[in-house]
């Protein structure tokens, strides 16, 4: 796949996907004799790996280090295993504070459906404290 393609079927800017590559997020990409990216089935699981792992606030840093193992081979398996439950403390992080917000949401939504229902939107000290 050209970069064009890789990027519209993401939806990624190339600025993006040369990036990663040049930082290490991905590895290497090959390319064609004419200098152009030609991106092999596995550099694209690298870059579904890559918008996966970002959009989950996994940081640049983490990812480098990972794909830096990788390319050293089985005798990093246990430092990439390490690397990954360290990204997961991570997004679990991002998933409880969204799973908070979430929560109060739908608080302040039951509220407002009742207040729908009854006309009156009451508060008290409780109340209060969440909103």
């Amino acid at each position: 796949m050209t970069i064009k393609e890789v990027c519209e079927k993401y939806d990624i800017t190339p600025d993006t996907l040369r990036y990663y590559e040049r930082v290490g997020v991905i590895p290497e990409v090959n390319r064609t004799k004419g200098g152009i990216r030609d991106y092999s089935e596995q550099d694209i699981k690298w870059v579904e790996n890559a918008i996966c792992m970002r959009s989950a606030g996994v940081p640049v840093e983490m990812l480098i280090e990972y794909v830096s193992l990788f390319q050293k081979g089985n005798s990093t398996i246990e430092a990439r295993c390490n690397l990954l439950k360290e990204a997961r403390v991570e997004v679990q992080k991002q998933l409880d504070k969204y799973q908070n917000t979430m929560d109060r949401l739908n608080y302040k939504i039951s509220r407002y459906e009742e207040a729908v229902k009854t006309g009156v939107l009451t508060w008290d000290a409780e109340n209060i404290k969440k909103d």
